[in-house]
């Protein structure tokens, strides 16, 4: 089998490849399912390879690599879509077109894809299957549904899958890989809308007309409140409204405010009852100002499950490739007396609810080191150097599960 030496060797070989494919596709950020560029991108450098990309669903590829050993089927997955925010990282190749991919997801396609050059030259190795899963819309949630719908889970059918997660702003020495610990890791989330109807008019005439953007702000305070009082000590949510838009001209009441907004927790039961508080909140403060409110949720997913045997599996693979570079994720360092880590939700949870999964976090960028935005942020900037460390592990976790699990 490939010795941890030699993949590491190739690895580094391929940094100066995945660092121009990760900055052609961070200068042509693309947002949701609309990844025309991206796709094009992936696709070039995926059957420069000799490998085949599939379309799956409405954005997304799957390739096949091994099946010339008959064994179990490892799915590895990267995202591949951007957020809506102006770049404002000074990089030379930031995007300019009003998206930026500042959560990683370009890493996280251009590791993937130096991993599939690498399974590619040690393919007669594969005891088994590795299927290779590119993914859009994940910041939407939208997007692991939509393949999975669309059969990315069979033909053939996959019994363990992984991914990686970048993370900037942490003090964590770049390369370094964080195991999550067993059972949930990642937040449920639920992406809403709140409409709030009014009555325009003159601004020197309020008594006329229905001031939306009023009954906007008292709902604002109002649905803070649930967490203060409605949650037990030992519940976990953060519910944050991040948009707020009404009206245009200074000296008018507008007819109708929108609000933006999401929630996140760990517990079902408490997803459930916020989500039902935050209609009622809203639409009864509305009321009380004489407008009128009406919550949509738009988009969600559930929390994400690390198996348990997946999670003992990646701390024993990475223990033998990176030694201490490999970190469970309960022996962080901490800064400031914070625990090193987040609560960003993740959409490959639709994956780990189906089939047994791990997600592992690549350190990439130290605040020490200059890397002090996190990530969403328009500055946020990521240390390139990880990438090589991401194509080695996905190769390592791959090639050394199925040989562990062969039939």
């Amino acid at each position: 089998m490939l010795s941890k030496e030699q993949l590491m060797q190739e690895a580094t070989a391929l940094a100066p490849e995945m660092v121009a494919v990760r900055r052609e596709l961070h200068a042509h950020a693309e947002t949701g399912f609309d990844l025309h560029d991206t796709l094009a991108i992936v696709k070039e450098h995926l059957e420069a390879m000799g490998l085949t990309p599939e379309p799956c669903g409405k954005a997304g590829f799957v390739v096949l690599l091994g099946g010339k050993h008959p064994g179990k089927t490892i799915l590895l997955r990267a995202d591949m879509d951007a957020l809506p925010i102006e770049e404002a990282s000074g990089e030379e190749f930031s995007c300019s077109n009003g998206r930026m991919h500042a959560c990683g997801h370009d890493l996280h396609t251009s590791m993937l894809l130096g991993a599939a050059k690498l399974l590619k030259a040690h393919e007669d190795e594969i005891q088994g299957t590795v299927k290779l899963m590119f993914q859009p819309a994940e910041e939407i949630f939208c997007g692991s549904e939509d393949m999975i719908e669309a059969g990315v889970l069979k033909n053939p059918d996959v019994d363990a899958a992984m991914m990686i997660h970048v993370m900037a702003g942490m003090p964590v020495p770049t390369g370094c890989v964080m195991i999550m610990a067993p059972g949930v890791s990642a937040p449920a989330a639920d992406i809403f809308t709140i409409k709030i109807q009014g009555k325009g008019c003159h601004g020197s005439a309020p008594q006329v007309g229905i001031d939306p953007l009023n009954a906007a702000a008292h709902i604002l305070l109002a649905l803070q409140e649930l967490n203060a009082r409605e949650l037990g000590v030992a519940d976990n949510a953060v519910l944050t409204i991040g948009s707020m838009n009404g009206g245009q001209a200074a000296n008018a009441i507008p007819d109708e405010a929108v609000m933006r907004g999401s929630l996140r927790t760990f517990d079902e039961e408490t997803r459930e009852m916020l989500k039902k508080r935050i209609v009622e909140v809203s639409e009864g403060t509305a009321a009380v100002f004489r407008a009128k409110a009406e919550v949509t949720f738009d988009s969600g997913c559930a929390s994400l499950y690390n198996d348990p045997a997946m999670c003992a599996d990646a701390e024993k693979y990475l223990g033998q490739l990176l030694g201490q570079g490999a970190i469970p994720v309960g022996k962080l360092p901490t800064s400031g007396g914070k625990k090193a880590s987040g609560g960003g939700s993740e959409d490959f949870a639709a994956v780990s609810r189906a089939v047994p999964s791990v997600m592992l976090g690549l350190a990439a960028g130290e605040p020490d080191k200059g890397y002090t935005f996190p990530q969403h942020h328009p500055k946020v900037r990521f240390d390139e150097s990880a990438l090589p460390v991401g194509a080695a592990v996905h190769t390592w976790m791959a090639l050394s599960w199925l040989a562990d699990h062969a039939e």
